[in-house]
């Protein structure tokens, strides 16, 4: 009996990592402002659009290569001059039960409105609750952080959806707080909503 308790916690632990996996709003795979470890899988691409207090943000990630992640974030705001960022994100040590995800990235390789390098790792733990801490230079200023946790996820893993499972977000991103929920409709889909930057976002996204 032990050993399937461990075994069940074990998946409910690794299915919570990719399963909530979608863009943040500057675009690579992460919470709301922050990138996570995650990167998409080998084929797989994700597609997102954020509508923001001053505009938008249309989201495209695409992993063509094992372990990298790379995308484009594209703004469109209403008082001042569009920008596009090209962002990559690359895993070096994949999440397990015992070790915490590794990646390093670049947002904005093209320095458009402020390149930023980073390095983040992330790890799921017990009761549904996940990790997130990294460091980095240009918007992030240094260390940043991140913890999710989900609600509902037996519904996630077994198809029966009696509310959607869903994530609430508080992350620091070198500058700010920022709060969030995100919920799972069906698999790949996506409703985010919440707080970033003082000002309240929603955004949906779609990932296969």
């Amino acid at each position: 009996m032990k050993r399937v308790l461990f075994g069940i916690s074990c998946a409910l632990v690794l299915a919570s990592a990719p399963v909530f996996a979608a863009p943040s709003v500057n675009g690579s795979t992460g919470l709301i402002n922050n990138p996570s470890s995650d990167v998409l899988r080998e084929g797989e691409f994700s597609l997102g659009y954020y509508h923001l207090k001053d505009g938008g943000v249309g989201i495209f990630n695409t992993n063509i290569l094992p372990k990298l992640e790379i995308g484009v974030a594209g703004f469109r705001y209403d008082d001042q001059d569009n920008e596009n960022y090209v962002n990559a994100k690359f895993s070096i040590l994949s999440e397990s039960v015992m070790n915490p995800g590794l990646a390093v990235g670049i947002e904005d390789i093209a320095n458009t409105h402020e390149r930023s390098a980073y390095a983040v790792a992330s790890k799921a733990l017990p009761f549904g609750f996940r990790m997130h801490v990294g460091a980095g230079n240009g918007r992030f200023d240094g260390v940043f952080a991140g913890i999710e946790k989900t609600l509902n996820p037996i519904s996630v893993v077994t198809g029966n959806n009696v509310f959607p499972a869903t994530t609430l977000i508080a992350e620091y991103d070198g500058k700010h707080m920022n709060y969030g929920a995100r919920m799972a409709i069906i698999p790949g889909l996506k409703l985010d909503a919440g707080w970033r930057d003082h000002d309240g976002y929603v955004g949906v996204s779609y990932t296969y």
